[in-house]
Formats: C-alpha cells, structure tokens, sequence
C-alpha cells in the first residue's frame, strides 16, 4: 500500500527545507544574493527553486526535502501525477544541482544536475520502485519514484557534495 501524505505535511516540509537552505547559502561568504523562484511560473516549468549567485555565477537549485533518512534512500521522483502522466521533477529539471535535504537530522546532499540523473537513468531498473498517494479535493493523485540508496549515489556520482545544517525549529 502506497504511503499517503497530505498536501499539508508536503508544503511544510518543502517551505523548512527552502528556509534553511536559503539561510545556509547566505552564510557563504562568495554568497551575493539567494532569490527563491518557486512561486515564479518560468521557473516552475524548469523545476527550480532558488537561484543562488556567488562571485563567480549564479546556480540554479532545485530543493527536495524530505523526513525519511532513516531509510538510507533517496526517493527520486520519476512521475509527479501518475494519473495524468506528468514526470517527475528528477527527471526534467533544469537546475544546476538538486539540493536533497533531510530536514531531520539536517543533511543535505548537493547532488550535481544532469550528471545525477544521467546516472540514475542508467541504473533505474536496480532500484525498488514506490509510490506516494496525496488527498486533494474529488480524490488522490499519486507520485511514482525509486528508492535509491544514499551510498550508492555517492560511491558513483562524482561530485556529490554533503553538509549539515542547523534546523530553524530547534
């Protein structure tokens, strides 16, 4: 049976995830300017989510916040809508890097863009596929993904960055 999560507990999750992020970039002293584009409908079609400019050049980010770090996975999504056949974020963005933070225990993965799903097309078939079911009004949609585990990708993925960050909420 597929995991359910509200869309409550999903915006939550990604409005923490962006603030500590956001806070985080700003404290780097290359750090010019931190701009979130989530809202913005030209950068939701490229999947980004913050554009950060240091003093060499500005790098586009696309966030994904997450509970589970437990599980030693990443969830990388492959179909956002099963239902209306809409791809997964992993699969189209257009951001330099994908920012896969947990926000407990405060892990981020900087995980370089396109060379992370490059790799992942590669080896998708290796990994367990789930989905994820969300409540909205007249019914749920479901969003398809693949358990990755967090050492394969990096063990495989050169360029793979972590840090840990301080959580707003403690």
């Amino acid at each position: 049976m597929p995991r359910q999560i509200t869309i409550e507990d999903a915006n939550q999750v990604a409005r923490l995830a962006a603030q500590e992020i956001e806070v985080w970039l700003r404290d780097f002293k290359e750090t010019i300017d931190v701009v979130n584009v989530e809202n913005k409908p030209e950068y939701q079609a490229k999947d980004i989510d913050l554009l950060w400019t240091t003093n060499k050049r500005t790098f586009k980010i696309e966030i994904k916040g997450d509970r589970w770090h437990k599980t030693g996975n990443f969830f990388f999504e492959t179909h956002s809508n099963k239902e209306r056949g809409t791809p997964g974020c992993f699969m189209y963005t257009e951001a330099d890097y994908v920012f896969y933070y947990f926000i407990e225990p405060g892990k981020l993965y900087c995980l370089p863009m396109p060379a992370t799903r490059e790799w992942f097309v590669l080896h998708k078939n290796k990994f367990s596929e789930r989905e994820t079911t969300t409540p909205v009004s007249g019914g749920i949609y479901t969003t398809v993904g693949r358990l990755v585990p967090i050492s394969k990708v990096l063990q495989q993925v050169k360029g793979v960055r972590t840090a840990e960050l301080k959580s707003l909420t403690s």
